[in-house]
This record gives C-alpha cells, sequence and structure tokens, in this order.
C-alpha cells in the first residue's frame, strides 16, 4: 500500500484495489488527489472524522471518480451541524456503530474533541486513524484539574480500543506543538498502550519539525516512524 500525505491530517491510502482518504481538507500542491480520482479504476473510501473544516471538505461530495466506484462515509455530527445532507453519503457512524462491505471495515471509534476516530481494516492490515483523538491540554494555560480531567477522558478512549484492536499495522495521529509543551504525550501514551507498527505524526499542517520530533521516541519504542518533509510525499506501507 502507499501512503500520501496530502495536507493537515489529510491522507491518501492507497491498496490494490482500494483508495482510502482521510479527512480531506485541501489537496496537496501537486493536485495528487484530483489527478489519482481522475484516473483510478479502484474504489474509492471519503472518511471524515468530523464537522471541524479542517477535517471536512463539502467538496468530496461532488468530487468525481468517472472510472471507478465511490463511497463516503463520515461521522455523524457532521449531519447534525448540517454541514452535509443524505445525498451522495454511503454512511454516517456514531462511536461505537461499524460500516462493512465486501472490501472493507470501518469501525468508529471515541473522540476527545468532535466526531470519531476510524479503525479500518482493509487488506489484511488494520489502519487507524485518529481524527481529532489527542490527550488536548495546554500545560502552560490549562489547571491541573482541566488537564487530569482531559487526560483521563483520553485514557479511557484508549482502553476502549485496546479492548478491541490490540494492534495497528498503521497510525496517523495527532503531533501539534502549538499545543506546548506536553504535545506529544497523546501520541507516546498511545504507542505505550497499543502496538503500532507504523507511526505517522499529523494535524501539524506544515509544521514538518515539530510533527517529526516524535521520531526518537517512536523508534526506541519498535515503532517505524514516518517523517514528513512536505505535502503530496508518498511512503510504501509494508508489514
Amino acid at each position: 500500500m502507499t501512503l500520501t500525505y496530502i495536507y493537515h491530517s489529510g491522507f491518501m491510502l492507497e491498496g490494490v484495489s482500494v483508495i482510502l482518504i482521510f479527512d480531506f481538507w485541501r489537496d496537496a500542491d501537486n493536485s495528487i488527489v484530483e489527478r489519482t480520482l481522475s484516473t483510478t479504476h479502484k474504489r474509492v473510501y471519503f472518511l471524515a472524522s468530523h464537522f471541524h473544516q479542517d477535517h471536512f471538505n463539502p467538496e468530496i461530495l461532488s468530487l468525481p471518480v468517472p472510472h471507478g466506484e465511490k463511497k463516503v462515509i463520515l461521522s455523524r455530527d457532521i449531519y447534525r451541524r448540517r454541514r452535509a445532507g443524505t445525498e451522495g453519503v454511503t454512511a454516517y457512524l456514531r462511536r461505537g456503530e461499524s460500516y462493512r462491505d465486501d472490501l472493507i471495515t470501518v469501525h468508529a471509534f471515541g473522540s476527545t474533541d468532535s466526531g470519531v476516530s476510524w479503525a479500518v481494516h482493509v487488506e489484511d492490515k488494520d489502519i487507524f486513524h485518529a481524527g481529532d483523538l489527542n490527550n488536548w491540554h495546554w500545560a502552560d494555560e490549562s489547571t491541573p484539574q482541566e488537564i487530569k480531567k482531559r487526560e483521563g477522558d483520553f485514557l479511557a478512549i484508549l482502553n476502549n480500543i485496546r479492548k478491541e484492536c490490540t494492534a495497528f499495522d498503521l497510525v496517523m495521529f495527532p503531533v501539534d506543538r502549538r499545543m506546548g509543551k506536553d504535545y506529544m504525550k497523546g501520541a507516546k501514551q498511545f504507542i505505550e498502550q497499543i502496538k503500532t507498527t507504523i507511526f505517522v505524526p499529523m494535524h501539524f499542517s506544515e509544521d514538518y519539525e515539530g510533527g517529526n520530533a516524535l521520531r526518537d521516541f517512536a523508534e526506541n519504542a519498535g515503532c517505524r516512524f514516518v517523517s514528513i518533509t512536505h505535502r503530496g510525499e508518498s511512503f510504501e506501507i509494508t508489514k
């Protein structure tokens, strides 16, 4: 499989028979999503974890896949917030719900922000895209009580994930240093608690230095770490 960084939390994962596009906001500078959609004969799945504009662009509902098949799987909050209706949407999922067809299984886990996080089984691989699931706190601004509450909420969701998924072949997870000094804490806790073969940072827009700063920790924990250097960059994903 080939993973391409689009922008922010947006990724395209291409396999033998499917293409998955997570949290599309803006295309990469080389228009790789547009070019791929215009030529592929594969089934294309768009997944959006929640309604925030940096994770869901309504344009995905109208983007054409002229030679292939298209499915759109969205978090239910996108419908509740009236960002999209039912036309062009294959499924809306709440936390705890799943979608299955002949090529893919998608399960929605919880988030510490809006919407859901995604666990996807496809082509014998288990994939996790966190959406806005993270140990969100700003150590320089939050009170100790706020930090404790947010960490507790995050760890509870990790526990729920671990009960159903003991390991992932590929994890895409926020590493965003705008949070301040503890910005890598959630990613570290995920790696410590759930076996991760390949870890990919996200939610950093174009702050590649900040996103890639987790590399040493991840590699010391036995993960392959994908260092991203530019939009449109692609990586081969193998077990």
